[in-house]
């Protein structure tokens, strides 16, 4: 078996290769490809899922023989090489997990929805002899120290007592990890499971994160009392973690992808993408792509989606600390794509949730206080908009929520953090999300006898915040109703799918990219254009008119920088900043309504 992976080592020149990195890295692990194990030897394959407990121990003697071999100098190094398998054969879902699994190598996706603090956990005790003072070194193997019982030294019977102080300890976390939304069958609910995790790959995953997890199923007794040595008859579950692979088709911020993501091509896929985004960027019609591939099943409604596309790219982080989020509410009459357009914003999205009003409360936005099963201590769960952090929460029926959840809203959507005092537990939690919501007005249908205030009926506060209001109203005019109704029958008659510019995996790759890689500036001449854009608001507000405030500025100035970044420019120039002007004004139709009396005429 020994020569067997050695010379598996030796065939493949990739694990060889990523062992001579090692010491360069400082990253003293080996991801083992299980593919590469199947394709080279079933039976080997088969053995490490059925024994892995004693092959995952094989596997580390054998890499550190070769790592010994291979750089005799770096002795202190030796016991901190480990292997790590990854990318089984098969990935189970964890409802699906049976009793038959326990000891095997399972490997689950899911949702990181709670991590622990972090937890030492003792490696290596220190015996002292009370006689010699002798200190004897005694490894920890599943969870207990044998005592030796005879004093190496000068051959006293139990003589020893543990030394805290010499032990050697390593990082230990404790994980929940939930079925992800997309995998539960209808009408169950999410079942959880917990994982633990140690040394590197402690705090590599945070609440709301999609995660793949391989480790080892383990099941251990545990006590009805701490002070009681009778046991429970049922046993508690976990996974022993081996590896955890975050899959960053969900997810924006790629700061650790170098640390565990195996693909030896990093530089390529990057260089890939690199290439990808600079061939759509040089493209001048990529306003006009970007937008037919936005949801093309919905017909028309090119500012809406030019304003959701606004919010998909963002505005620039920057260091001054103000938000770069942009958040958008439609409001208008049934039936006019509201909630189809924000589905697809969460599609696209490459991170982030879909709640509804009437369901949702402000704790299941916010963060939860629950008792831990296991410590019997306080711990917070994440609501939908922590788990949303960094990437859009979509919110529907906006108008039909409670007003304690929608008044949670308000720090989100200007400070972006989340603040919780409960049982005891102050804390503030990060929110970066970007907010689209959609409500119905006050009667359901726009009334025109009312101002546009009058119809939204939302408190200002909270209307402030949203950088761009769309009323989207049903009107009739028979050419339009014409087109519409023809789009729609042919959506149902043709067998083909819709086809967009940009395919849907592309379009999020693209998001991505700009996302991490742009970060526009202001030219001279832009800032004329926004300052001058401004003062003209401010002059036109009347009683019953969205006014403008300092908010509605720093709004133009967001979707300014968004519309640079769609054709990852470093500049915002004219063009863009006079676009965020059209779309803030589009978005009220504020060209066709009376600033007298705030009613909207569309003959205008």
């Amino acid at each position: 078996l020994e020569d067997n992976e050695n010379d598996d080592g030796e065939t493949k020149a990739l694990y060889l290769h990523k062992i001579k990195q090692m010491p360069d890295a400082d990253n003293y692990y080996l991801n083992i490809d299980m593919h590469h194990l199947y394709q080279y030897d079933k039976n080997l394959y088969k053995q490490v899922i059925d024994f892995p407990l004693e092959m995952v121990q094989l596997a580390d003697t054998i890499v550190k023989e070769l790592f010994q071999t291979l750089f005799p100098n770096y002795v202190d190094d030796i016991h901190r090489v480990q292997t790590r398998m990854f990318n089984l054969m098969e990935t189970t879902t964890i409802r699906d997990l049976q009793p038959a699994d326990i000891d095997k190598l399972v490997s689950v996706r899911g949702m990181v929805t709670r991590t622990s603090s972090v937890i030492p956990d003792l490696t290596e005790a220190a015996l002292r002899c009370r006689q010699c003072n002798h200190i004897e070194m005694v490894p920890v193997t599943h969870g207990s120290v044998v005592d030796p019982g005879k004093c190496v030294a000068c051959g006293g019977t139990n003589t020893y007592d543990i030394d805290h102080a010499l032990g050697r300890f390593t990082d230990r976390q404790h994980m929940k990890i939930q079925e992800s939304p997309e995998s539960i069958p209808q009408g169950e609910t999410p079942q959880s499971i917990a994982a633990i995790c140690f040394e590197d790959l402690v705090d590599y995953a945070r609440p709301g994160d999609r995660v793949e997890i391989t480790g080892i199923w383990k099941a251990v007794p545990s006590r009805i009392n701490p002070r009681v040595r009778t046991l429970n008859a049922v046993y508690r579950t976990y996974i022993d973690v081996i590896h955890i692979r975050k899959s960053f088709t969900t997810q924006i911020d790629n700061e650790e992808r170098q640390r565990f993501d195996e693909t030896a091509n990093i530089k390529e896929t990057e260089e890939k993408r690199r290439r990808m985004a600079e061939e759509l960027s040089n493209d001048p019609n990529i306003y006009d792509k970007l937008i037919q591939s936005f949801a093309p099943s919905i017909w028309g409604m090119e500012n809406v989606k030019k304003g959701l596309l606004c919010l998909l790219f963002g505005g620039s982080t920057n260091s001054r600390g103000t938000r770069g989020d942009i958040n958008i509410i439609l409001v208008g009459d049934p039936a006019t794509a509201k909630s189809q357009l924000i589905q697809y914003t969460h599609k696209v999205s490459p991170r982030g949730l879909y709640t509804s009003g009437k369901g949702s409360s402000a704790v299941g936005l916010t963060a939860s206080v629950v008792r831990d099963s296991e410590t019997g201590e306080f711990v917070l769960e994440s609501g939908a908009l922590v788990l949303s952090d960094r990437g859009v929460c979509c919110i529907d029926e906006f108008d039909k929520m409670n007003d304690s959840a929608r008044a949670v809203l308000h720090e989100v959507m200007e400070q972006q953090t989340v603040s919780v005092a409960k049982a005891g537990i102050v804390c503030t939690l990060n929110a970066r999300a970007a907010i689209v919501a959609c409500a119905n007005p006050r009667d359901s249908q726009y009334n025109p006898k009312l101002s546009v205030i009058e119809n939204i009926q939302l408190p200002p506060t909270l209307l402030s915040r949203f950088d761009l209001v769309y009323l989207i109203l049903d009107r009739i005019d028979e050419a339009h109703d014409m087109q519409l109704a023809r789009h729609i029958v042919s959506l149902y008659t043709s067998s083909s799918d819709i086809d967009s510019e940009i395919p849907i995996n592309q379009l999020t790759e693209y998001i991505a990219y700009a996302k991490e890689h742009c970060n526009p500036s202001f030219t001279d001449e832009s800032q004329k254009i926004l300052v001058d854009g401004y003062t003209e608001m401010r002059l036109l507000g009347g009683r019953n008119v969205v006014s403008a405030t300092p908010r509605q500025l720093e709004s133009c100035i967001r979707i300014a920088e968004a519309n640079a970044k769609m054709r990852l420019s470093p500049y915002v120039e004219k063009q863009d900043a006079e676009e965020a002007l059209r779309l803030l004004k589009e978005a009220l139709h504020q060209a066709a309504t009376d600033p007298q009396t705030g009613l909207i005429d569309i003959d205008n």
